[in-house]
């Protein structure tokens, strides 16, 4: 047995390349990435899935081409010598490169507060991420990074207006008290936030497609 991956994969890899992208939405390719969450063989695959040897091992080369199956190990069985790979990370997020011009950008939207914005904001951030991370890697570093997340639950909707406004000033005081823009040395660093209606996860549900202002 000869040992070529210990590590977990990793926990999220972002999908900025169309191609990639393309190689993803195959149901039948993402029926074998479902079931390599642990690692497996093509063979012990096909047997879960009920099909062909064949066209597994095919659909195994062409994801593992475009980086979203891994090589493990290689395990002898009887005369045979199988190839044993697991999925790239955990989980697939398509980033707005993957559409190219037609990925969502915040200049797009007129309406700040608007759905649209929020979401572009997100689109945006999850590429710039995908950019660092990927500089980070090459260069053996991490990405320094904050996150985080917390319900709030409002009386009324004027309420609502309150909080926000003084959360904007809030973030306006604290953006003007460390802000540095001469020190030889300081790091720039990107800032955005987003407050939207709660959504409980049983009540998420799944969509081909949504439309949104």
């Amino acid at each position: 047995m000869s040992l070529y991956k210990s590590t977990m994969a990793a926990a999220v890899q972002v999908i900025q390349n169309r191609d990639t992208a393309a190689t993803l939405f195959s149901p039948v390719r993402m029926q074998i990435l479902e079931r390599l969450a642990e690692p497996g063989s093509g063979s012990g695959v096909a047997r879960e899935l009920g099909l062909p040897r064949q066209q597994v091992g095919y659909h195994l080369r062409e994801l593992e081409q475009a980086g979203l199956v891994e090589f493990v190990e290689e395990r002898r069985k009887g005369n045979c010598v199988e190839r044993v790979v697991r999925r790239a990370a955990r989980s697939f997020v398509i980033g707005p490169g993957a559409l190219g011009k037609l990925g969502a950008t915040p200049e797009q939207c007129r309406d700040r507060f608007s759905a649209g914005y929020l979401i572009s904001l997100a689109a945006r951030a999850i590429g710039d991420l995908a950019a660092l991370c990927f500089r980070a890697d090459k260069a053996g570093k991490r990405v320094s990074t904050l996150a985080f997340e917390v319900d709030v639950r409002f009386r009324t909707a004027e309420a609502r207006g309150e909080f926000a406004g003084e959360l904007a000033r809030e973030v306006a005081r604290l953006a003007a008290k460390y802000h540095d823009e001469k020190t030889a040395g300081g790091r720039r660093f990107r800032l955005f936030g987003g407050v939207y209606p709660a959504v409980a996860r049983d009540e998420a549900a799944e969509t081909n497609s949504i439309s949104i202002e």
